[in-house]
């Protein structure tokens, strides 16, 4: 977050003549306390002022841009979105779950030679087949795929906080990322690395704070 010209100004202010009040802050800047309110909300909220009640506002010392909500939420999924794996429709029960296993992941993606997406296969899909089928060889992806239009999908300059929103609300483990205006699969975004992203920029923000 960038601060305005004036809001920089109450920040110095603040460091040399700590703890110090609203009305005094706006003598220094020739101005009436009424106008400082929306600055001064901002500097608290944002971590850089501490406030006590009689007291007066004081500089917190933190330097690192606060964890807000762009920080967190407004970035594009193309931040953490990973490498997809996917499979032909012709691909045997056999080999799909022998895929998903030697990758170790939740879904596998089905797609055409242009890698435009036709369906997605879950660990429950595999199992549930694999259950009721004897020759996993005359099983293939497209017999227990779930197709288009019927699975739900997010682009690469979507923000995450959307993702998050799908991914719990259809109570999936994964997304396939389409390019812009196409099925053409790009990507995949998941529970955990949502998780692992708020995680990182929690704690780099933490580590600046105190550094």
């Amino acid at each position: 977050m960038e601060f305005t010209k004036r809001q920089r100004e109450i920040i110095e202010i603040v460091k040399n003549e700590q703890p110090i009040s609203g009305n005094k802050i706006a003598q220094h800047l020739n101005l009436t306390r009424p106008t400082l309110r929306n600055d001064l909300s901002i500097l608290t909220m944002t971590g850089m002022l501490d406030a006590k009640p009689k007291v007066g506002y004081f500089y917190s010392g933190q330097h690192a841009n606060p964890l807000t909500f762009e920080t967190l939420y407004e970035v594009p999924v193309a931040t953490v979105m990973l490498t997809p794996v996917l499979i032909k429709p012709t691909t045997t029960l056999q080999d799909a779950v022998t895929t998903l296993f030697m990758y170790d992941i939740g879904s596998l993606y089905v797609a055409d030679d242009e890698q435009q997406l036709l369906g997605v296969i879950s660990r429950k899909d595999l199992l549930r087949a694999t259950l009721n089928t004897q020759d996993l060889t005359q099983i293939f992806a497209s017999m227990i795929m779930t197709r288009m239009p019927n699975i739900t999908t997010i682009t690469a300059e979507d923000r995450i906080l959307d993702a998050g929103y799908l991914l719990m609300s259809h109570q999936v483990d994964s997304l396939p990322v389409l390019a812009e205006q196409s099925k053409k699969v790009v990507g995949k975004v998941t529970k955990t690395k949502i998780m692992q992203y708020f995680v990182e920029v929690g704690m780099k923000i933490e580590h600046e704070k105190y550094d």
